[in-house]
């Protein structure tokens, strides 16, 4: 019964919560109504938008050395999760088969591991700043906690997953993923479809005031 749930209607639940969600959060970010803009233009805002987009994946020498860690542990967890999400064997196979109807090569088992750990510790890393630092404590909301934790059960128990001949496992990692995705949409894992068109947004803003920022 509980399999049965799990595997049928709670997934695709979820499926459409977050497929529902996700479109619907970005069409209301795209056409959401602005002021127009009437000072007159100085640079391009198209220039500003793309500059922007990729000159934040590295922090400015400013500040650079005060957030090194931080960055690294950025990219370990979000690089790691990545290589996880889209090249595990499991998840290559069950994309395959669920989804996609088509698959690509897996990344091997050592690179699993590797990818696992680096998830991991930058996960813990970036949660425990986030707990410890005045600062981030301070503008930490409770959605903040709830997603890096969530995140964390679900990496956590697609490891136990792993044990192939357990199917209490089994489900017990697809059912926090479904969680997951159900909660995806409403919290700040949004982050995920936003981050370029906020910078791009705040590039162009910049740039059309020739602002390089």
């Amino acid at each position: 019964m509980i399999e049965s749930l799990i595997d049928g209607p709670l997934w695709y639940f979820s499926l459409a919560v977050f497929t529902i969600g996700v479109v619907w959060q970005l069409v209301s970010i795209i056409f959401a109504s602005r002021k127009q803009d009437l000072s007159v233009a100085r640079d391009s805002a198209s220039a500003g938008a793309i500059r922007t987009i990729f000159s934040r994946f590295v922090p400015h020498k400013e500040i650079s050395s005060q957030i090194t860690i931080q960055v690294v542990a950025g990219y370990l967890f979000h690089l790691g999760l990545f290589a996880l999400l889209f090249f595990a064997a499991p998840h290559v196979i069950f994309l395959e088969e669920n989804l996609l109807g088509f698959g690509w090569t897996p990344m091997p088992h050592w690179a699993f591991i590797m990818s696992a750990q680096a998830a991991f510790l930058g996960l813990i890393f970036l949660w425990l700043r986030r707990m410890v630092n005045p600062v981030s404590r301070l503008i930490s909301t409770l959605d903040d906690h709830i997603a890096a934790i969530l995140t964390f059960v679900v990496m956590l128990t697609g490891c136990f997953a792993l044990l192939e001949g357990s199917t209490g496992l089994r489900l017990l990692h697809r059912f926090t993923v479904e969680l997951w995705l159900i909660y995806f949409p409403f919290s700040a894992l949004m982050h995920t479809f936003t981050f370029i068109p906020s910078r791009a947004f705040t590039g162009g803003w910049f740039g059309r005031r020739g602002i390089d920022a």
